[in-house]
């Protein structure tokens, strides 16, 4: 019995590129930023009970550009995670299944942690000048 070429699994040379298989990527993207976020958390809860020099440390490197880029990142992924679980939560009520619905509901995930990301630094921004 001859050996039959078995069909492979569709790839990105077969599906076009959608708006539903990005946001998916970006969800998952954000909560590995998210996890890797803990250890940034954790660094800084170590640094305030290990006293005033280690606090200063850490206060500088999240105040750094570099520091403040990754802290900026955090946010939206913790914004676009928490819009787009919200989205997957309307699914799971059976609503928004609708191709416009969920172009829309898309669109708002990543505009609106976009958007909060900017209102939540420029409210940091301005509270700590004041």
């Amino acid at each position: 019995m001859p050996i039959r070429a078995r069909p492979l699994s569709p790839h990105l040379q077969i599906y076009r590129w959608q708006i539903g298989n990005t946001l998916s990527i970006l969800h998952r993207v954000t909560g590995v930023a998210l996890a890797l976020g803990l250890l940034a958390l954790s660094y800084w809860l170590v640094s305030v009970a290990g006293g005033a020099a280690q606090y200063a440390a850490a206060a500088s490197a999240f105040a750094s550009p570099v520091g403040l880029i990754v802290l900026i990142g955090w946010t939206f992924a913790f914004l676009y995670h928490l819009l787009n679980g919200i989205r997957h939560l309307f699914w799971d009520a059976g609503l928004g299944f609708e191709r416009t619905q969920r172009h829309a509901s898309g669109w708002f995930a990543v505009l609106g942690a976009l958007g909060l990301t900017v209102c939540v630094w420029v409210l940091l921004w301005h509270g700590a000048r004041a």
